[in-house]
């Protein structure tokens, strides 16, 4: 089948592998890119499979905690460029929205937009106001509220383009800091092996089991290569395996018990991630370097 320049593109940027090892695993999954991921990381080709797509939108991620530290809203707001994420405006509808989500607590987008903000605009007619103003358009992708009763909630944002609230029991303000921010240099999957989908383990120990196959070594060996990978995968997605960013011979599971503290549930909002723009030009030069490789 047909292998587009954007598929091509995609793949290597989520493996790190050739152009043309791309297009043959993509011609070979019929132009499905997980399967063709699959069976690159099987065949030792993809030397790194990124987890989210290739981040390219723009906006910014803003973090609203209440006083007593028991509520906390994260959101997601995006624009078309950089420039406009920076805009005084484009700031200032953000950070509105963030006030009136921890204020009227609504469940989703939809409801979202039918609250009144500052000036007595809905959140929708202020957002097709901006737009009007600005000329980009701006969508409000997402946003996560927490309320606790019985922990606080912490948070860290880096710059205007990643932030992470966390939810901790028994742990000091300096101990929740450090928690986000590891989480949000880490990007953990989730807090614990027991919170991994069975899913995704069962997709990494087929994997892992293909790639040890082709040692030919007895089974018993395998299965302990596999067991051993396994447990190597589980530590580098989960908050609790992973070294801690400021002692990496600690992990993080050992540090909170260390402090008596404990983790309930974690959010981490990067700007874009997941959302692809179209570069036509980079796509036009991955087809043409394909066809002259024919």
């Amino acid at each position: 089948m047909a292998v587009s320049a954007v598929q091509v593109k995609e793949l290597r940027e989520r493996t790190g592998a050739g152009m043309m090892e791309c297009k043959k695993a993509l011609v070979e999954s019929n132009g499905d890119i997980e399967v063709a991921i699959e069976s690159m990381r099987k065949k030792g080709q993809a030397k790194a499979v990124k987890k989210a797509g290739r981040i390219a939108a723009e906006g910014l991620v803003v973090v609203k905690l209440s006083d007593d530290q028991k509520q906390a809203v994260i959101l997601e707001v995006n624009s078309e460029t950089d420039f406009v994420a920076k805009d005084d405006n484009f700031v200032g509808f953000t950070e509105q929205v963030a006030t009136a989500i921890l204020a009227n607590k609504p469940s989703n987008i939809e409801e979202l937009q039918a609250v009144r903000i500052g000036n007595g605009e809905t959140v929708e007619d202020a957002r097709k106001a901006l737009i009007a103003k600005i000329g980009e358009n701006i969508q409000i992708r997402r946003f996560v509220y927490y309320q606790t009763e019985t922990a606080n909630i912490a948070s860290y944002v880096h710059g205007s383009r990643i932030a992470v609230i966390v939810e901790l029991e028994n742990a000091n303000a300096v101990l929740g800091k450090d928690i986000a921010m590891h989480i949000a240099a880490s990007k953990p999957m989730c807090v614990s092996e027991q919170q991994v989908p069975q899913d995704v383990l069962n997709k990494e120990r087929e994997i892992f089991t293909e790639q040890a196959q082709s040692s030919n070594k007895p089974a018993n060996i395998i299965e302990k290569m596999v067991n051993g990978r396994l447990q190597k995968y589980l530590s580098e997605i989960t908050l609790l395996g992973q070294g801690f960013i400021k002692d990496p011979d600690t992990k993080v599971g050992k540090l909170l018990k260390q402090q008596n503290a404990n983790v309930i549930r974690f959010e981490r909002f990067e700007v874009g991630e997941g959302i692809e723009k179209k570069n036509e030009n980079f796509a036009e030069e991955v087809m043409a370097q394909v066809k002259d490789s024919k």
